[in-house]
């Protein structure tokens, strides 16, 4: 499994280097979103993801949050809990 920090390569200068700062994630111990696009087997890619985090990290400040419908896209509420709750965010597709 590879996690991609979508900060890394960023050129950081004056006011960019404290905002890059800000958007780190330390995977190890931070509250992270593990957001489920509902098609089939997402579920169960995402609950590895989750299993695999235990080997190295306490997982019960991961959540797992899921759409209504794969077909719909997911509510704007959703998005504001995970900003402001969550540190970090994984998110998956599956069939």
């Amino acid at each position: 499994m590879r996690i991609i920090n979508p900060a890394f390569g960023l050129e950081e200068d004056g006011d960019n280097q404290s905002q890059a700062v800000e958007l780190l994630t330390d995977w190890k111990t931070d509250s992270i979103a593990i957001i489920s696009n509902s098609k089939p087997n997402a579920r169960e890619l995402l609950e590895g993801v989750k299993a695999q985090m235990g080997v190295y990290r306490s997982t019960d400040n991961i959540d797992y949050f899921f759409k209504d419908s794969a077909a719909k896209p997911a509510p704007e509420e959703l998005y504001d809990e995970v900003a402001a709750s969550y540190k970090g965010a994984i998110v998956a597709l599956a069939d």
